[in-house]
């Protein structure tokens, strides 16, 4: 946002200009929520722009008849900004000449820092916000961006940043607001227009994208539909997931897999699960049966052979599996040389962050690799990755390890080895629960396998899109709503994504 302003600016526009437009637009936002204002707001106005903008917003409410103070905590510094304030005095808005009251009851509008902050808050202006945040929550709405907080990775600084209820942020999403670190800080995230000139928007860097709502299915790609196909032509799925103590979890990749429309779906289960297969997902092909021996390690009967790695198209692992010992070389050879799609969720990634060389073995794959850590898997299995924000930890570790990473978070990151990177906004909470990892595990790998199938190749979007209809599934559904309906409205969101 900094490098558009600086270029709109340079085309001719004036400061003055573009500090009204934005001062005006965020006043406008203020006026539509009267219950706000009732009780009249203080401004707290920094040193730069972002107080100029926010004397802006003063000066309008005031104009509405709104109870408008001010106060400046720190020497303003640009001259457009103090004759901001020079008129705000003079048109009748009392500015505060001490620290004000923090249970003051009447809306605070912060606007002390905006884009581009470095430093870290006075600690007496710290400690202010806190204290605002104890005695009236939800009644401090920050512009552009929360005082404190590190616009790039979303990181409070040293000393605490603002809790804002509301955040107006101005032309472009700043990257850092949607990160999970500034979640709490930001509050709700509004997005204030300024009819950004196109040529504008179209000249800079891609940033990451930001996937804010179901529309934007519409763009993500999807396996091409063949009429002639037979089922082995639309994705064969092997998944080898499950224990004794985690049967629910290979119950839920199951689930999440033939929500995906793979056409043949193949499984390698413990013994708990695999006897009830035929009652719970008749259409699926047991190819063997994982057991325990007397040390606690998987028995495979033969399960590479029978199974015939050559003619899959994707193979899923890890979901439920539990940390045993003796299985991660079992299946580390032949999965090297499988050409086809691996997606490592769950005990996948431990056991193989707990293998010699870790991450490492990822290189020498044959084929592409999906893996989809939450925080702790992604730490043990990249332990050098300790970026700040979760894009650059997921553009890293895909960087170095050739893999697609999908990083679980509130807000989901996908990363490719070839830097694109996107991200889910907008997803509902009631996803961190037990058991939709295993969904979306599940799903993804199922899609991977239609994907790879029908065209011969994969994208990291075709993996963005398989989060996404998780995402969305979960927002659909009812509050409280449990996994099994969740993969119900996936399945049908996927069937409605495929035909529109």
């Amino acid at each position: 946002m900094l490098a558009l302003e600086r270029e709109w600016l340079a085309s001719g526009l004036a400061v003055a200009a573009l500090m009204e437009t934005v001062g005006q637009r965020m006043a406008d936002w203020f006026l539509a929520r009267p219950e706000l204002l009732a009780s009249g707001v203080l401004v707290l106005v920094g040193p730069g722009h972002n107080g100029g903008d926010g004397l802006v917003v003063g000066r309008k409410l005031l104009e509405a008849n709104v109870d408008v103070r001010v106060w400046a905590p720190l020497a303003l510094r640009q001259p457009l900004t103090l004759e901001h304030w020079r008129h705000l005095h003079w048109l009748g808005a009392a500015s505060l000449q001490s620290c004000p009251d923090p249970a003051q009851q009447g809306l605070w509008i912060e606007a002390l820092f905006g884009l581009g902050q470095k430093r870290p808050l006075p600690a007496d202006l710290a400690d202010l916000l806190q204290r605002r945040q104890h005695h009236c929550p939800g009644r401090l709405v920050s512009l552009d961006l929360p005082a404190g907080l590190d616009s790039d990775t979303g990181c409070p600084m040293e000393g605490g940043a603002a809790i804002a209820s509301d955040t107006l942020c101005v032309g472009l999403i700043k990257r850092g607001l949607v990160q999970d670190a500034a979640l709490a800080h930001v509050g709700r995230l509004h997005r204030i227009d300024l009819a950004v000139p196109m040529q504008l928007t179209q000249s800079l860097p891609p940033p990451a994208k930001l996937l804010l709502r179901t529309d934007d299915l519409a763009e993500l790609p999807r396996p091409p539909e063949l009429p002639v196909a037979t089922k082995y032509q639309r994705g064969r799925l092997l998944l080898i997931a499950g224990s004794e103590r985690y049967r629910g979890a290979a119950h839920l990749a199951l689930r999440g897999a033939l929500a995906s429309g793979a056409g043949s779906v193949e499984a390698c289960l413990p013994d708990c699960v695999a006897e009830h297969l035929w009652q719970q997902a008749p259409e699926v092909v047991l190819r063997a049966r994982l057991s325990s021996d007397h040390r606690g390690a998987l028995a495979w009967g033969g399960a590479w052979d029978e199974c015939d790695l050559a003619r899959l198209d994707a193979v899923l692992l890890g979901p439920g599996l539990g940390m045993v010992q003796g299985c991660w070389h079992q299946w580390a050879d032949p999965l090297l040389g499988f050409t086809g799609l691996l997606v490592l969720d769950a005990d996948g990634l431990n056991q193989l962050a707990a293998a010699d060389g870790g991450w490492r073995w990822l290189l020498k794959r044959s084929g592409p690799t999906w893996i989809t850590p939450h925080s702790s898997e992604f730490e043990r299995l990249f332990p050098d990755c300790l970026q700040a924000s979760p894009l650059d930890k997921a553009a890293a570790a895909a960087n170095c390890s050739g893999a697609v990473v999908l990083l679980k978070g509130a807000h989901t990151v996908i990363a490719s080895p070839g830097g694109d990177v996107r991200q889910l906004t907008g997803t509902d909470p009631e996803v961190a629960r037990t058991g939709l990892g295993d969904l979306l595990a599940g799903h993804a790998a199922g899609w991977g396998s239609r994907c790879l199938a029908a065209k011969g190749y994969l994208s990291f979007e075709d993996l963005a899109a398989s989060a996404l209809l998780h995402a969305v599934a979960a927002q659909q559904c009812d509050r409280g709503s449990g996994a099994i309906a969740i993969s119900d409205q996936l399945a049908s969101l996927t069937r409605f994504k495929l035909r529109s």
